[in-house]
Parts: structure tokens; C-alpha cells; sequence
């Protein structure tokens, strides 16, 4: 009884929250459209009925009906959260049937020859209308809601919460400028309520060099990033190109960053994330690259379901029509910058902002409601949508504003689940928009270093496992059981250089020098490569090694990076005042290129010119890409001063953890140990 109690005050919560909203009055005519197409066909097939007052006795009948369904599923709404999916289909054909029953033997101009053709009428518009709105209200958050509300209503006993509880959620890609704006437009009801209310503060925070997911979530689940020089990278020891979104690769980073005592390490859950934190449950995450198991009832619960399957079909085709649709917008209003978006986008997109968006959502209900401490998910949706229409283009917004809807819906999730959770929003970078390289200059960058450094040089530029299809990847590496290498690079003759992007950030290696590589040996080998870079008009700086330390080379001068000295016009200037420090820190990162390079940020606009095909990019410096965001309850402390890298952000989130009782001390070392590393202490090695 408990069970059912808790579920009809979840149902009348939800009854007395309702408003009527513009998605209603499209929900009224929807049912109008659908009552008149189902009617139609209904006496077209059966001879028993006839509209003897012509269309108009079908247009009156239409509204009756409309009327009665819409009200109809607002009590559904309620329904869904007492007997769930299949429950709401069955009801809703009955009630639709009683009502049809009814309006037919009292609507004017319709003729009934008996019980029998009424009642048989009754039950096939009741059918038809019923499997329709089953699948349209499929794609209603409120259902949606309702069904993760039942779901968490199984494991919670009405008893209130007072444990407390963390969920952080990530909003992968966004800047805090963007935040901001968006914030103050008020196009984000819910995180700008929480703003407003001053339940929530908004802090930015710098993700310095590179600014990508993998070197972000390192830092701010592991607390450290300094094996991670960029989304992709080549290692000359093993000769191999490494993409951290591949799982196995996932994998082999984590294991030399981990510490065993990451940000999820006490009873956390790490969800759609590339890096675990160490967590004990992980769901979707690359490192380990696995579906939920059976133990994972929300995972379960989402696949089951037929609001689960339905709300994925039903939003995946909208989605892909969409997408084709503003493609086409694009196109025909001349949009620049713009890059072609192609078939398998349009696909990945319903993944990542259909599927995997509220396959996270039931994966967060089911582990807040058996309690679980921590919970941290990765929302990718922003990102994937900004990379190919642009940061601030309208359907990047858009996407922007259906996250906003997560969070309320994860906010209502919060006070029924097992714990007393707070809610922190962050993001791992920003994005900067501009016409990529290839487009400004009709050659790629491995192209153009091809041609600078002669015969023997390759690229490793994206390409089927780039990171858009991570996620996708990491779904059917999960599905086959199976992890994929990028394994070894395939090489020609020795003394190549090879060329890897990620965003407006390349690095260049040369295979034929073993370990870094310093800027004389550069110049001697491959004589006219440093220069001519430094001087294409779409790259703003070069950076090497050299022997009093890292340089940055611009078109008219040079930057020493460690004592800050420079000659001629400082390459820097176009990039801020953390550039410096940004480029600094990075060249001390392992498997950092012999050559470094930065694409031009254009005067004004700040726009970058991405090495990919990408509108909108990120992982090097210029533009918003390195302005990530942090919101956090307003009454946990926060210090003064800058939020410098991940880092900081990690030891902000653990300091926070340690304050609430989520973070267990860590055993007294033994003296003998106390020499080892701590990877080593931790794993009892």
C-alpha cells in the first residue's frame, strides 16, 4: 500500500502542476486532426454508422471528441504514473470507447443502426485514436516524466529523504558567455529560475590547453589531465595514434591517471561519461565501454517500456526531420559560416539528442532512487548540434532549451528520489564558431604541411571515429561486448611527419626524431616547415621547443613562453591574456607534438578557423572555447578567485563531497609504503 500511496501523490502533484501551455492547444488540435481522420475511416468501413448530416456532423463529433481526449490525457498523465505504458494505452482505449459510444447515440446527423454497430465503432475509433496519441504523447516530456516518476516509485517508500545527495549533470560544450545570455533572454526557465531564486550560483571557470571533453573530464573526475595533450594524439614509443573516445583507449588513459580515489570513487555512478572517476557503478562510459547490465533497471525499465521505444521513435524521426529541415534553412539563406551535414549526422543526431538523452534520464531516476550518493552524466546533445549548425545559431538554442528541460525534469525527479539531492551544472569547455581552414583557404592543413615539408609526411585527421560518433560507438561497443584499438600507425618511409588535429589545435609530429623534438632538429629536417606555417595567413602561432624553453612563433615575432620575453609583434595578443600560461602548461603535457599549432582567431568576431570540417570547435585557444560554467547550490562555500583548469574544478567538487559526508578517509599509510606512488598505494601494488 505504501507503493500505491506514493504513486497517487506523485499523480496529484503532477494533476496540480499542470498549466495550460501553447504545446497543449497543439496537443487540442492534433486531437481534432486525428478524431476527423479516425471518424472518416470508422464509417467509411463499417455500413451500421453514417454521418447523415454530411462533413459538418463529423466536424461536430470531431470536437466533442477532441475536447474529451485532450481532458482525457491530462488524467492519463496521472495514470502513467500509477500503472505505467501499457496501462495507459489499455485505460485510454477504454475511456475512449465510452465516450465514443456515448457522443455517437447523441451527436446530431449521425445515424447508428444498432447497439451492436455503436458499440463496434466505438471500440475501432477507440483503437485507432488510442494507438495515435499513444505514439504522439510518446514525445511529451509530462508522459515521459510520468513514467520515471513510477519507475522511482517502485524502489522509494515514501519516506522523506534526508541523506544528502549530489547529481552533477553535464552540459557538454556550452560556454559561460552563452549560459549567461541565454540565462538573462530568459530562454531557460528552469536553470534561470534556480539563478533568479538564488537557490543556484554561476561561476565560470578556464579550461585552459586543450579544451576538449577528455582532458576536461580527466581533471575534473581524476584530477589530472596531463596525459591527455588533445581529443587525439600520437605517441611515438608505442607508434600509435590514440582517440580518446575509443574504448580500449579510454580504457589505457584512465588507467594512468587513476589514483583509485577519483570524484565517483565512494559509491558514485558515472554515466555517458569518457572517464569513470573511479566510480563503482558505470554506465555508457568509454573507459569500460559497456551497456547497464541486468542489475540496471533503468536501463531496463527505458527498453521495456513502450513510452520508452515509442517516445524514442516518435522524437527520433522529429529529430531527423528537423535536422534536414534547418540544413536546408541553412542552405537556402546562404548561412555563413556553414559546413555540409550530412546523411549519417542526421542520424547521429537522433542518437544523441533522442535516445541517449532519455536513456540518461532513466539511468539517473533508477540510481537516484536506490540512493546512490553521486551521480555524474554527460548530456552531449548542445555539443553534437553545435559542431555542424554553430554555437549560436537557432537549432543549437533550441537544443539549449530542451537540456533546460531536462533539468526540471530532474529536478521534480530529486524530490521523491532516496536521497536529499542538489543538483550542480557544469560544462567541460565552451565552442568557438568560424569557417574552418579548408574553407578559407582551399587547402587543409595536412595538405599544406605535406606540401612545406616535402615527401614523407601523413595526417590523422578525423574521420569514422571522430567525436561525434563516440557515443555512438561506445553504444555498440557495448552491444558486441567488444572494445576497438586504434592500434598502431601504418608507416612509410621513416622521417614522416605526421599531422593530428582536434578543433582549432594541431600538433605535428616528426617519427624520426625519438622523444621531443626541439626546434633546431625541426628546422634542420624538415628546413621551411616552422616558417611557412608561421607565416600562412590562417594560422596565428607555431609553438616548439627550444633550448631556453617553449617558443611561440607568430608571422612578425615570438614569444618565449617560461620568462615571457618578446621579439618582434607578440603572437599572443589575439588570444588573451591566459594564452600565455594556457600554451605553457601544455607543452609540459606527455605525447605533446614537436610542433604546435593554432589556428588564427579573427579581430572582432573572435571566430577560429577549426582544422575540421566543424563549424563551431574546440580543444585549443581563441574565442569561447575555453569558457566552461559551474552552477552550484548558492550555500555551498566557494573561495574567492579564478576557477583555473579542471583541476580546480575537482577539488572544488571534492572539498564540497568531504563537507556533505559523501568522501570516506582514506586509511593511515603504511611507513614502508609512503615512497610509492599513490596509484600504487591505492591499488595495493
Amino acid at each position: 500500500m505504501g507503493v500505491v500511496a506514493q504513486r497517487i501523490r506523485f499523480a496529484l502533484r503532477l494533476l496540480r502542476d499542470w498549466r495550460l501551455t501553447v504545446a497543449w492547444g497543439k496537443s487540442l488540435l492534433r486531437s481534432g486532426v486525428t478524431s476527423f481522420a479516425v471518424l472518416a475511416v470508422v464509417f467509411w468501413a463499417l455500413p451500421g454508422v453514417t454521418a447523415s448530416g454530411g462533413p459538418l456532423a463529423l466536424v461536430e463529433l470531431t470536437v466533442l471528441l477532441a475536447v474529451i481526449g485532450t481532458l482525457m490525457r491530462l488524467v492519463l498523465l496521472g495514470v502513467a504514473v500509477l500503472v505505467g505504458g501499457v496501462g495507459v494505452l489499455a485505460v485510454g482505449v477504454v475511456i475512449q470507447a465510452v465516450v465514443m459510444f456515448t457522443a455517437l447515440h447523441l451527436a446530431n446527423g449521425v445515424s447508428v443502426g444498432s447497439f451492436a454497430d455503436a458499440w463496434i465503432a466505438s471500440w475501432l475509433a477507440a483503437v485507432l485514436t488510442a494507438l495515435v496519441n499513444w505514439l504522439a504523447d510518446a514525445g511529451s516530456e509530462d508522459v515521459f516524466l510520468g513514467q520515471a516518476l513510477r519507475q522511482m516509485a517502485r524502489r522509494h517508500r515514501g519516506t522523506p529523504a534526508t541523506e544528502p545527495g549530489v547529481l552533477i549533470v553535464q552540459l557538454d560544450g556550452l560556454s559561460a558567455p552563452l549560459l549567461s545570455w541565454a540565462v538573462k533572454a530568459g530562454n531557460l526557465p528552469n536553470l534561470g529560475q534556480w539563478l533568479r531564486t538564488g537557490t543556484h550560483a554561476m561561476r565560470a571557470w578556464h579550461t585552459g590547453l586543450p579544451a576538449t571533453t577528455p582532458a576536461s573530464q580527466a581533471g575534473i573526475m581524476h584530477g589530472d589531465f596531463a596525459q591527455i595533450p588533445a581529443f587525439r594524439w600520437y605517441e611515438k614509443d608505442g607508434a600509435r595514434l590514440v582517440v580518446t573516445n575509443r574504448p580500449r583507449d579510454a580504457a589505457d588513459v584512465e588507467a594512468r591517471i587513476s589514483t583509485g580515489r577519483g570524484l565517483l570513487a565512494d559509491g558514485g555512478v558515472s554515466i555517458s561519461n569518457v572517464f569513470s572517476g573511479d566510480a563503482p557503478t558505470s554506465l555508457l562510459t568509454f573507459s569500460n565501454a559497456s551497456l547497464p547490465g541486468r542489475s540496471a533497471r533503468g536501463y531496463l525499465a527505458f527498453v521495456a517500456s513502450p513510452y520508452g521505444f515509442a517516445r524514442a521513435l516518435v522524437l527520433s524521426v522529429g529529430e531527423m526531420l528537423k535536422e534536414i529541415q534547418q540544413a536546408r534553412r541553412q542552405r537556402f539563406r546562404n548561412v555563413y559560416p556553414r559546413v555540409p551535414r550530412t546523411a549519417a549526422y542526421v542520424a547521429l543526431r537522433a542518437v544523441t539528442n533522442v535516445l541517449l538523452r532519455d536513456l540518461n534520464v532513466s539511468l539517473i531516476a533508477e540510481q537516484m532512487s536506490r540512493g546512490a550518493p553521486v551521480i555524474y552524466c554527460d548530456f552531449v546533445d548542445y555539443d553534437e548540434v553545435a559542431h555542424h549548425a554553430g554555437p549560436l545559431r537557432p537549432e543549437a538554442l533550441q537544443t539549449l532549451e530542451g537540456l533546460d528541460r531536462v533539468l526540471g525534469t530532474l529536478h521534480k525527479l530529486a524530490r521523491v528520489a532516496g536521497r536529499d539531492y542538489r543538483i550542480v551544472v557544469l560544462s567541460d569547455h565552451g565552442q568557438s564558431q568560424g569557417a574552418t581552414f579548408s574553407q578559407r583557404h582551399g587547402v587543409t592543413l595536412e595538405r599544406l604541411v605535406a606540401d612545406l615539408a616535402g615527401n614523407g609526411s601523413e595526417s590523422a585527421a578525423a574521420g569514422p571515429d571522430d567525436e561525434d560518433w563516440g557515443r555512438a560507438n561506445t553504444l555498440l561497443a557495448g552491444v558486441s561486448h567488444q572494445t576497438r584499438s586504434c592500434g598502431p600507425v601504418t608507416h612509410g618511409p621513416r622521417g614522416e611527419v605526421i599531422t593530428i588535429a582536434s578543433g582549432n589545435l594541431a600538433m605535428l609530429y616528426l617519427t624520426a626524431v625519438p622523444g621531443r623534438a626541439e626546434l633546431d632538429a625541426i628546422e634542420e629536417l624538415r628546413p621551411g616547415l616552422v616558417d611557412g606555417l608561421a607565416k600562412h595567413p590562417g594560422i596565428g602561432l607555431v609553438v616548439a621547443a627550444a633550448a631556453d624553453g617553449p617558443v611561440a612563433i607568430g608571422p612578425a615575432g615570438r614569444h618565449h613562453l617560461r620568462d615571457g620575453r618578446v621579439e618582434g609583434v607578440d603572437p599572443l595578443l589575439p588570444y588573451g591574456p591566459a594564452a600565455a600560461a594556457d600554451l605553457l602548461r601544455h607543452q609540459g603535457m606527455a605525447h605533446v607534438g614537436d610542433l604546435v599549432v593554432v589556428s588564427r582567431v579573427d579581430p572582432g568576431t573572435d571566430e577560429v578557423a577549426a582544422f575540421e570540417e566543424l563549424v563551431g570547435s574546440h580543444g585549443g585557444i581563441g574565442g569561447w572555447q575555453t569558457e566552461a560554467i559551474l552552477v552550484h547550490p548558492a550555500d555551498w562555500p566557494m573561495p574567492t578567485g579564478e576557477l583555473l583548469g579542471p583541476v580546480a574544478v575537482h577539488e572544488r567538487l571534492v572539498a564540497w563531497l568531504e563537507e556533505l559526508g559523501l568522501r570516506e578517509e582514506m586509511p593511515e599509510t603504511p611507513a614502508g609504503e609512503k615512497d610509492l606512488p599513490l596509484s600504487a598505494r591505492v591499488r595495493g601494488v
